[in-house]
């Protein structure tokens, strides 16, 4: 970038247009956005139209506001009309509504159509991530012919690797990869070499649920069909790369009691960030007052008998609790989301979760065991109850946190907000209940 820099601060124009083609467009768009915005803007305009809307597509959304509201209607139009139709639907769903009436007057009435078409399907559906810009084909046309259309409105599409075939009422009957256009007969007829048993998405299909399709498949491109079973446009692989950073960043605020937000950190404000977390601090700190309620009950009973002792050991008891449910949980919301369990397997991962709580409570017990004998130097008995609650609630930690989430997904909640800060709360709640009855029945308080 150092060569591009130098011919724009000696001014030689031409020769930047003519060398900045041999970049990647995600290059130049990171180029630009290390750019003072004076400089910025003036740069862009400078940018060969052949590059300059992907280069466009690929500035961050603010960046993109930014530009758009500094050029002209002549510039803006240009600029919209040259973007594919998705990645303009997407802009538009980020711009203030006068600048959207704005640009979509000035738009072409092809473009004006289809991100109209696009800002009408529901937010994170099939429909609203789609692109309407593909290659079809009629099944009575020949490879020669076919190869010739491709050549013809190939350039302005998204991808021309798979050509979809319809009939007259645009319903799909098949595909074809351009590989086998290009190792055809050019004499060939396309409804002889077509692949007829296609995979689709249906428009109003949650977009996890497209990624999921896509990473079962591991296709490319796949083809979206509205209730009548007609093309309306394709999804390809970099819009669901998108998804699945989308959908895994949701998923991990949501696990640290988070409410979800499209904003990267530092572009969201102080206000809106306490915004996103003190609904659920307050909720976590009212329903952790339970915990409280449960040593002022036993408090007074553990000092008349002399067990002060026993205080020191609940941080480790409910941390220990909290971690095992977190690990449960993180661990059933990951499969949930990839499909790998689903509610009817309720049992069979209570059963592995009863094993595996057993194994690790025993383990830590005896660890503890030993500890609280020679460095802590307590009685036996103490030692004793406090080991038995470790395994008690080991065992009870990973049973809520692997069936939460599941009962969650079961009743249409996000199995995430069933993560980390819920089951550590619930899992405090029953460990010093455990702790206390184990003590009360062992120690006589």
């Amino acid at each position: 970038m150092e060569r591009l820099k130098e011919l724009i601060e000696s001014r030689q124009y031409a020769q930047f247009r003519q060398e900045i083609e041999d970049y990647n467009v995600q290059d130049i768009a990171e180029y630009l956005e290390e750019m003072p915005k004076t400089e910025r803007n003036r740069i862009f305009r400078i940018l060969p139209k052949s590059i300059a809307a992907d280069v466009f597509s690929y500035l961050d959304i603010d960046l993109q506001q930014n530009m758009i509201t500094s050029m002209s209607d002549m510039e803006a139009a240009a600029l919209i009309d040259n973007l594919y139709a998705d990645d303009a639907a997407d802009l538009m769903e980020e711009m203030p509504a006068n600048v959207v009436k704005k640009l979509l007057a000035s738009a072409s009435p092809e473009t004006r159509r289809d991100i109209n078409h696009l800002l009408k399907y529901p937010e994170d559906s099939a429909g609203s991530i789609m692109t309407v810009e593909f290659v079809d084909l009629k099944e009575s046309l020949t490879v020669a012919q076919a190869i010739e259309r491709i050549r013809r409105v190939g350039i302005d599409k998204e991808t021309i690797n798979v050509c979809y075939v319809l009939d007259n009422n645009r319903k799909l009957l098949g595909t074809v990869a351009l590989r086998y256009l290009l190792l055809s007969s050019p004499d060939e007829v396309i409804g002889n070499i077509m692949h007829e048993n296609v995979v689709t998405i249906k428009t109003l299909d949650d977009q996890e649920e497209v990624a999921r399709t896509f990473q079962k498949y591991d296709f490319t491109a796949m083809p979206v069909v509205d209730s009548e079973e007609r093309l309306v446009g394709i999804i390809t692989v970099d819009d669901v790369v998108d998804i699945m950073e989308q959908e895994a960043t949701e998923d991990i605020e949501m696990m640290a009691a988070i409410t979800p937000t499209d904003k990267s950190y530092m572009k969201t404000g102080i206000f809106e960030t306490y915004k996103k977390r003190i609904p659920w601090l307050l909720l976590l700190m009212i329903s952790a007052t339970f915990t409280g309620k449960i040593i002022q009950h036993y408090e007074q009973a553990i000092a008349a008998a002399g067990y002060l002792v026993l205080t020191s050991f609940i941080p480790m008891l409910m941390d220990t609790g909290g971690n095992c449910g977190s690990q449960a949980s993180v661990s059933i919301i990951r499969s949930l989301s990839l499909e790998e369990v689903e509610f009817k397997d309720l049992f069979r991962v209570a059963f592995k979760e009863m094993r595996v709580a057993m194994l690790c409570g025993i383990t830590l017990a005896a660890a503890n065991f030993v500890k609280l004998l020679l460095i802590d130097r307590v009685t036996f008995h103490v030692a004793a109850v406090a080991c038995m609650t470790l395994v008690i609630t080991v065992f009870a930690a990973k049973i809520v946190g692997a069936s939460l989430p599941m009962f969650a997904k079961r009743i249409g909640f996000d199995p995430a907000v069933m993560a980390s800060p819920f089951i550590t709360t619930i899992v405090d709640a029953l460990s010093l209940m455990i702790y206390f009855q184990i003590a009360t029945a062992m120690l006589g308080l």
